[in-house]
């Protein structure tokens, strides 16, 4: 793809992202699109085959982005503690920063075969990079444990979603209160047998 080709491609997803999030998918023409783009509306039609299929590119490029950028901040931590802690607050953020556009969310197109497949899929992958998290700090039940995690990060996010007042102050205080409340349980149900040779250890400097 050309750079000036590229150039309209993000211009596309950008002006899409930003209309679905604050109008929602059924109320977005692609006039629309194309007019906050600043490209005609035959234009978009060459990068994208129908509304669903640009709704699908938008999610995609998202999701995609979600895990890229979790990975790389990930890789700058090393403790168990402080991993936790920044998928907390990736994951407040990701919606504090979408907070005017949070019809992205509830108003997308209904029964898409494909739409469905790909949220199922980003969830598997994004709830596989907090299994690998818990393993590396030898949680038992790591499936469990990443299910619950993600399950209170959740729960915590849609005070964001609906509450008008949310500021950024408060998905500081969310994020680290879970990673605080989550570390400190997940440390007390390590895996059996690495209990069990953190008491040998324990033993062993007594004697």
């Amino acid at each position: 793809m050309s750079n000036v080709s590229n150039d309209k491609h993000t211009a596309i997803l950008d002006a899409a992202h930003t209309l679905f999030g604050s109008s929602g998918f059924y109320e977005t023409k692609m006039s629309d699109v194309a007019e906050k783009a600043g490209i005609a509306k035959g234009t978009v039609y060459l990068y994208f085959k129908s509304k669903e299929d640009l709704f699908m590119a938008v999610t995609r490029r998202d999701c995609e982005g979600y895990l890229q950028q979790l990975e790389n901040k990930l890789q700058d931590h090393t403790t168990f503690t402080d991993k936790l802690s920044v998928i907390a607050e990736h994951h407040m953020f990701y919606y504090y920063e979408r907070k005017q556009h949070t019809k992205l969310f509830f108003l997308a197109p209904n029964n898409n075969p494909e739409l469905v497949a790909y949220m199922a899929l980003f969830m598997e992958q994004y709830m596989q990079a907090v299994v690998k998290v818990l393993l590396e700090g030898r949680a038992s039940e790591p499936e469990l444990m990443a299910q619950s995690y993600i399950g209170m990060l959740d729960r915590l996010k849609m005070d964001i979603l609906f509450d008008p007042s949310f500021t950024e102050a408060d998905a500081f205080k969310r994020a680290k209160f879970a990673a605080s409340l989550f570390s400190k349980g997940a440390m007390n149900n390590l895996h059996p047998a690495e209990d069990d040779k953190e008491n040998n250890i324990a033993n062993e400097d007594i004697e």
